[in-house]
């Protein structure tokens, strides 16, 4: 990776963890938006329990809403992360001090909403590292990042460098699929076992965050 220019990271689940804790926070949170919020004729916790087959089914915890019930895909994006509960979120020990020592220009692209992750870097204490360089999926129209390769192309073509210069580090396989589709050298963070470890658009993976930063930084 050392003839690289840049690194652009997802943020949620790669520049902190989410816990299964928060990750059944994050269930409540789309369902209490998708039946307070949106009006959805349903009880929440038989909603927060779709939530979870949806995930398991489409890799987004709303997607069954939005083809079976017509839920519009905006407002429940906007109506989620109003709700979604930064404050709860533990950051790295020293993660700014590693980041900073790396020899690359650093971005983020993220499915949160751009208001959600200007609030996570700052609960995170990264904000004035990435204050002008992260993006929010809604930035370029899109409310997801595992359709299309376009919107990896889009991204590429904002911060100024061809894929091949990047590196594109996420948690979620299906995210990194349309990223290696252009071009990008793939990055996946797991925290178990390496479940993607068959997927051939995946160049390299790390178990947890720090250690790809150990890699990078020996280098």
């Amino acid at each position: 990776m050392q003839n690289k220019k840049v690194i652009i990271w997802d943020l949620d689940n790669t520049l902190y963890i989410e816990t299964e804790e928060f990750k059944d926070m994050l269930d409540e949170a789309t369902a209490i938006a998708l039946v307070k919020d949106l009006g959805l004729k349903m009880d929440i916790p038989t909603a927060k329990a779709m939530v979870k087959e949806s995930y398991k089914e489409y890799r987004n915890g709303g997607e069954i809403f939005i083809k079976e019930y017509g839920i519009d895909a905006k407002a429940l994006f906007d109506a989620y992360h109003e709700r979604k509960p930064v404050d709860v979120i533990e950051p790295y020990d020293g993660l700014l001090n590693r980041l900073e020592k790396l020899p690359y220009e650093q971005y983020i692209f993220t499915t949160s909403s751009r208001n959600a992750a200007e609030r996570i870097l700052k609960r995170i204490g990264l904000y004035d590292f990435f204050k002008g360089k992260f993006y929010s999926v809604e930035d370029f129209g899109v409310y997801k990042k595992n359709e299309s390769s376009q919107v990896y192309s889009e991204v590429c073509q904002k911060i100024g460098h061809a894929p091949h210069d990047c590196i594109f580090v996420d948690d979620s396989y299906s995210n990194l699929e349309f990223a290696k589709e252009i071009g990008m050298t793939t990055v996946r963070i797991y925290y178990n076992s390496n479940s993607a470890k068959d997927k051939t658009y995946i160049d390299y993976a790390y178990k947890g965050i720090n250690s790809f930063l150990d890699t990078l930084l020996q280098e």
